[in-house]
């Protein structure tokens, strides 16, 4: 009897401690599947974007002030021309991501690390950039940029969310290529992992315009991601300055060059098509006249006009903070305030952004 009970026993034991090994070896062969399903929408995502030149002290200011509860931090790719292939990492920018994120942790605030393609020294925009050798680029990419990110900060230092790809527009075509990418940043990263698509505009009187978008929609690349990623610098009013309710009205039906493009219903097309929540991963507006026209532009006009960059912002709240498959926002662009900022929120802008998602709930972890 007692033979009998003993190997009831060791069975169980053993039973137990398989299925433990089992339940183990699951998790984490489907860790981002566990991650992302069971806290990725615990909240909405308030952040902030730093400046490239952010100072720290600075940075932990603007986040206070703006009631944050995760911030993006850049990590500077120097890249000498649109056409290079080849990149290196700014080693002091890396330095300085990991002393801001040490402190962000402590302060129990959420990271999106992102690396920020600088080309010749910032000049030119990342949007442009055609690398001549798609082959050399992709490598090196994968293994100088996104590598090295993850082993030096994204995994030692905990970050929750890492973007792969930044506004490059002329390299989102190579479809076959970001996914192989995706799954090399899976195989040694157990956070979340998106993807920063550009703004782009559609037209009621160009056929191109919305074939373009249909392409850009049907890209498999954003079936691979936790959640998909805007830079959200839509044209919207040709008007120096709106009232919200006109620029409300212009988000749905833009008013620039008569496009009429629903920038909404867009949007809400990319969570329709793949379920995968959108996030405005940039946005900002110049402190201008004629901000809702070209945000894009740092400069529209030499007249200053603080209100009508708040009067953005609480367009964009408006119309999206109640909507379920809007994850959240990242203003664009805080942590330096030197004159040539000009999308630093004014203080009209700081009140909209401090009321969005009031108080600030943490979406990730």
């Amino acid at each position: 009897m007692k033979t009998y009970l003993k190997r009831i026993l060791y069975t169980t034991i053993l039973i137990s401690v398989f299925s433990i090994l089992w339940l183990t070896i699951l998790y984490k062969t489907n860790s981002n599947y566990y991650f992302t399903k069971n806290t990725m929408m615990d909240g909405k995502i308030k952040s902030g974007n730093l400046s490239t030149d952010y100072s720290i002290p600075t940075a932990l200011s603007d986040i206070k002030k703006l009631g944050l509860n995760t911030v993006n931090v850049p990590v500077v790719i120097n890249i000498d021309s649109l056409s290079s292939s080849d990149m290196s990492i700014d080693q002091n920018s890396l330095e300085r991501a990991i002393e801001m994120i040490k402190i962000l942790k402590q302060d129990h605030i959420n990271v999106i690390l992102e690396p920020y393609p600088w080309i010749k020294n910032g000049s030119l925009a990342e949007s442009s950039w055609k690398p001549t050798d798609l082959n050399a680029f992709f490598w090196n990419w994968k293994t100088k940029v996104l590598h090295v990110l993850i082993k030096d900060i994204a995994e030692p230092y905990d970050v929750d969310a890492l973007i792969i790809s930044s506004n490059m527009a002329a390299l989102e075509p190579s479809e076959s290529y970001w996914l192989d990418t995706i799954s090399y940043v899976r195989n040694s990263y157990d956070g979340l992992v998106t993807y920063k698509t550009s703004w782009w505009y559609t037209s009621s009187w160009d056929k191109k315009t919305i074939q373009d978008y249909n392409k850009k929609l049907n890209n498999k690349l954003f079936s691979q991601l936790d959640f998909i990623s805007v830079g959200a610098y839509f044209e919207l009013s040709d008007k120096p300055t709106n009232t919200v309710d006109n620029l409300v009205k212009t988000l749905t039906k833009t008013q620039v060059l008569n496009r009429n493009q629903n920038v909404a219903k867009e949007l809400e097309n990319f969570n329709a098509k793949w379920d995968k929540p959108v996030y405005f991963a940039e946005l900002g507006f110049p402190n201008y006249d004629f901000a809702a026209e070209h945000p894009w532009n740092p400069a529209p006009s030499t007249i200053k006009n603080q209100q009508e960059q708040a009067n953005c912002f609480e367009a964009y709240r408006r119309v999206f903070e109640k909507e379920n498959w809007v994850l959240g926002f990242s203003v664009f662009a805080i942590g330096e305030h030197g004159v040539d900022k000009h999308y630093l929120p004014s203080s009209e802008s700081v009140k909209v952004i401090r009321q969005w998602y009031a108080p600030a709930v943490s979406p990730i972890r």
